[in-house]
């Protein structure tokens, strides 16, 4: 089996896929204002690595969903969507020099290298802020954000949660790692 084999959804877990992306695409109205599933899934069913990805987005807690559409490229734009950060996805570290800094207790991944392992990109702080804008997310949890190279240089991450009303983003060590965080991802398709 070749590489491009493993990301090829059997068909009747393709079918899964479609089926709960469409009902979470109805259920959440407020977030795809004038988009239509019928596009979308017509996007979807060309693009079947892409599906992979969704797939591995949703094994893992994601509960991606259609957020937007670049005008430009004609992408819709996908974001786990899930209320707490993604369970499969928490008590990782930020990357992988973060990991191998880690002399004793390291976590199991590093956000950034599980991202690209799911063909996934780890929200901006700006994405993230537009997330919060379709509801709650992270009340209870936090979610890891790209972090821009001038901070990372100096050995930290961004972080962010929603606590008190509004949205806080903060910063940690990139080699701390939390059972209650994660990292949210965003797929184009």
């Amino acid at each position: 089996m070749t590489k491009s084999d493993k990301k090829n959804l059997p068909p009747k877990q393709r079918e899964e896929l479609l089926g709960a992306l469409k009902a979470r695409f109805e259920k959440n109205g407020n977030r795809h204002k004038g988009l239509e599933w019928a596009k979308v899934q017509a996007k979807l069913e060309a693009n079947t690595e892409k599906l992979w990805s969704l797939h591995e987005m949703e094994r893992t807690g994601g509960e991606p969903d259609v957020v937007d559409r670049d005008k430009k490229t004609g992408e819709y734009i996908f974001y786990d969507c899930s209320a707490e950060s993604p369970i499969g996805r928490r008590s990782v570290c930020y990357d992988r020099e973060a990991l191998e800094k880690r002399k004793e207790h390291k976590p199991k991944d590093s956000a950034m290298d599980m991202a690209a392992a799911l063909g996934i990109e780890i929200l901006t702080e700006d994405q993230y802020l537009a997330l919060q804008k379709l509801g709650k997310f992270d009340v209870k949890t936090s979610s890891w954000l790209k972090t821009p190279s001038e901070i990372r240089k100096l050995g930290g991450a961004i972080c962010a949660d929603y606590r008190y009303g509004r949205v806080f983003v903060g910063h940690n060590g990139a080699e701390s790692y939390y059972a209650a965080r994660a990292f949210r991802g965003l797929l184009r398709v």
